[in-house]
């Protein structure tokens, strides 16, 4: 209990103790007015129970409040849970989307790197052809060289 629910409930007892060690005050008879007409009737327990009443009243309509605040309540925690599968449900969706453009990306980014790959090879191929053909030449014309030095060599001799 919360302590303004305690301070009420201590001001009702004191009340309540109040009343029940002057109940023989309040219960006396006594000559009063309602306006038109005058009749005999104990004061102290009209007023105990005209202050029993509006405590009564006042009970019921802290209790209404109470529970149209938890109703509120709940129908807010349920429109926030919806409200959060909801955004769940969203970023899950972003995260799936996501997830497709990166595996296309790397998919793009292999068949560029393929291409790369036998671009270069082609041009690896294609200079080593090249320099291939270009050290044949060099061994054909040493080739010639040594021949015609082996053969002026062996005219001489």
């Amino acid at each position: 209990m919360n302590a303004r629910t305690l301070f009420t409930l201590f001001v009702l007892l004191l009340l309540t103790l109040f009343a029940w060690l002057n109940w023989g005050e309040i219960t006396k008879p006594t000559s009063l007015s309602l306006g038109l007409t005058r009749v005999e009737a104990p004061l102290g327990l009209v007023l105990v129970v005209a202050l029993a009443l509006l405590s009564l009243l006042y009970l019921i309509f802290t209790v209404g409040l109470e529970t149209a605040a938890l109703l509120e309540i709940r129908r807010y925690a349920r429109e926030l849970l919806h409200y959060k599968k909801l955004a769940e449900e969203a970023e899950q969706s972003r995260y799936t989307e996501l997830r497709r453009f990166l595996e296309a990306e790397l998919k793009r980014l292999e068949e560029v790197e393929k291409e790369e790959i036998r671009a270069l090879e082609a041009r690896v191929e294609e200079t080593l052809e090249r320099h291939g053909n270009t050290l044949a030449a060099y061994i054909g014309e040493l080739e010639d060289q040594l021949l015609r030095l082996l053969g002026q060599g062996g005219d001489k001799g």
